[in-house]
């Protein structure tokens, strides 16, 4: 089976949708000619022309408002917000029109797009090429909100959003882009060598939204993670001991809440992970999630371990990320507390 990179494997699954269905289109700033400013979408203006590839200008709120408009007409638009801190001038649009059509219209129209976004940090990129900005969509009725951890789930989850009837909003970590990330190092590795690039089959094959998968088997206590922190996650219970069971999310909305709650059952302990802010972030809803649903199983109070409650310190880039060792200390005083 062959083995990529997560970029490979984004460009791969919009290579085949575009391949299968040719009302898939893909559009935005650089991602023609270019190929995409990481080279997601590189070759597919050449292979599929320039009306199926192409460029848009520096306008986020037009290409988001345009790919609303081809959706709504019955193509399914794959737009790229360069970076996920540039879509902020597409909110609007997203959450007043996008995740609305169905609803407004009473079925008599739906939004089939996808808009990707690179997120969170780990190229040193700075306040405005850095931010993880999930919980403003998870908070959002009508989107799908989708984070892959590694290539093979990344086209089968991207395939899956390209042809599901309603917008998702695909982030893509960008520490994941190049290859895996060596979760037992609080400092960029290279060659990334502890999780090898993944195999991902050729063709078509999707990955169904709204399921979680257990990364780690683990009967002591619950990780909860997405994207990076999944292997950051596995590094922390390794070099803690600690035997830990794993939860990759996958897909933030739809949440596969009957898998996060079979293992909080088992294990009677959680510990949330995840890169952005603590206050109001993702993992406060899994925090209250586990709550309610697990409360007379818990046998410790629920931990997050988190960015922190800054605007994004470029200079303490690898300080503020969540790291082996303010997980394992989590992992630690749960066992103990």
């Amino acid at each position: 089976m062959p083995r990529k990179t997560m970029i490979e494997a984004i460009r791969d699954a919009m290579d085949v949708s575009m391949g299968k269905d040719d009302n898939v289109v893909v559009f935005g700033e650089d991602v023609g000619y270019f190929g995409g400013v990481f080279r997601c979408t590189q070759g597919l203006q050449q292979k599929y022309g320039v009306t199926r590839c192409f460029d848009a200008p520096i306008s986020e709120l037009g290409i988001v408002g345009a790919a609303i408009g081809m959706a709504a007409y019955g193509l399914r638009p794959c737009v790229e917000v360069q970076f996920a801190d540039y879509v902020y001038p597409a909110y609007d649009q997203i959450v007043s029109e996008a995740a609305r059509i169905r609803y407004r219209s009473n079925g008599e129209f739906t939004c089939p797009m996808v808009i990707r976004m690179p997120t969170g940090g780990g190229i040193f990129g700075g306040q405005t090429h850095s931010q993880s900005p999930e919980a403003l969509f998870t908070h959002v009725s009508g989107l799908k909100v989708v984070v892959p951890s590694n290539p093979h789930d990344a086209k089968g989850l991207l395939i899956a959003s390209i042809e599901d009837p309603d917008p998702v909003i695909f982030l893509e970590p960008k520490r994941l882009y190049n290859g895996p990330f060596d979760g037992h190092h609080d400092r960029p590795v290279t060659p990334w060598s502890k999780h090898p690039l993944g195999e991902v089959p050729d063709g078509h094959y999707s990955t169904p939204l709204g399921k979680a998968v257990i990364r780690r088997q683990g009967a002591d206590v619950t990780i909860l993670a997405y994207g990076t922190m999944v292997y950051v996650a596995e590094a922390a219970a390794e070099e803690t001991g600690i035997d830990a069971e794993i939860i990759d999310l996958r897909t933030l909305l739809p949440l596969d809440l009957d898998a996060i709650v079979a293992s909080v059952k088992k294990t009677g302990r959680c510990v949330v992970v995840h890169e952005a802010t603590l206050t109001s972030g993702f993992g406060a809803e899994l925090a209250a999630l586990v709550q309610q649903h697990c409360f007379y199983e818990l046998e410790a109070p629920i931990a997050r371990v988190t960015g922190w409650d800054t605007p994004y310190p470029h200079a303490q880039e690898w300080d503020y990320f969540p790291g082996p060792a303010r997980v394992g200390q989590a992992l630690r005083e749960t066992m103990e507390a």
